[in-house]
């Protein structure tokens, strides 16, 4: 068929452009991949095809705001919002226990669901992940010295010592840094709460 030598970098400018069957095109290719690595996270029909239409509304609001950027990429982004929404939809539903109202107690209604320390263990990684891409864009001296005292539990006092600079500058640098990593994660609309 003529579409499949078609890029996916010159479907996303023909739909750009306005050419509606484009995105159609992208989606029959890549549906049934993308399909299955949500299925494959949360393990329910339902859940998969709701994520999987959400993936492609982000995908056309995006495209439409002219914010996508191309870098030949086109699949590795969709994965990446897909699996951004799997992340928002374990969030959004984090499970309490359910009591059944039958008068007696029974223990095993309040156990631990080792689906839900599942997610909260993707959940945990991701967020991790995410920190630690946002540390990465820091200027250098503000890196350090987040790194220094996070991390390495450092005072300010010892951070100064170790890397000769004033106390005063070290706590100007960690505040830029908190600062910065706000707006970065403001920049790449990241979501760090489990």
């Amino acid at each position: 068929m003529q579409n499949e030598l078609i890029t996916d970098a010159t479907l996303v400018s023909n739909y750009i452009q306005g050419e509606e069957p484009a995105l159609e095109v992208l989606i029959n290719r890549h549906k049934q991949r993308i399909y299955s690595f949500i299925y494959s996270k949360v393990y329910d029909k339902d859940v998969a095809e709701d994520i999987f239409q959400d993936t492609f509304i982000k995908v056309i609001r995006t495209l439409k705001k002219g914010k996508y950027n191309e870098e030949g990429k086109f699949l590795p982004w969709v994965m990446r919002i897909a699996h951004n929404l799997v992340i928002d939809h374990f969030r959004k539903n984090t499970r309490m226990p359910k009591f059944s109202n039958t008068g007696d107690f029974n223990i095993f209604s309040v156990l631990s669901d080792s689906t839900l320390d599942a997610e909260r263990s993707i959940i945990k990684d991701q967020v991790e992940s995410d920190i630690r891409k946002v540390i990465e864009e820091l200027p250098e001296d503000q890196k350090e010295v987040l790194m220094m005292r996070i991390y390495k539990d450092m005072s300010f006092k010892e951070i100064s010592d170790k890397t000769g600079v004033s106390i005063n500058t070290a706590l100007g640098r960690m505040r830029y840094a908190l600062i910065n990593m706000r707006k970065i994660i403001d920049k790449h609309n990241i979501i760090l709460t489990n």
